[in-house]
């Protein structure tokens, strides 16, 4: 089923603002679990990347253009990372 295009596009732009803040969060908890260093510089060398993490996933949001397959590009990854980076920091802890 094809959503209408107004819906479709406020779908795609929802889907990149909170999508890619939940998804660039993830990455960042994922990422300072991960990296060899002392708390706090893991976690200011992780949000380093941030900015391109964000920026990728809003340019891949609008390059698929089908709501469905943006919202689950965005919901899977972010479970993933979010996940796996809870899980170490949790058993390094």
């Amino acid at each position: 089923m094809q959503l209408p295009y107004p819906i479709r596009i406020i779908s795609l732009v929802l889907a990149a603002t909170i999508g890619g803040y939940f998804l660039t969060s993830a990455v960042i908890i994922f990422l300072s679990a991960i990296v060899p260093m002392d708390k706090p510089d893991a976690i200011v060398a992780s949000s380093l990347f941030s900015y391109a993490i964000y920026t990728a996933a809003v340019i891949w949001i609008f390059v698929v253009r089908d709501s469905k397959r943006a919202w689950l590009g965005m919901l899977i990854p972010t479970l993933m990372f979010g996940g796996a980076g809870l899980l170490i920091s949790r058993m390094a802890s």
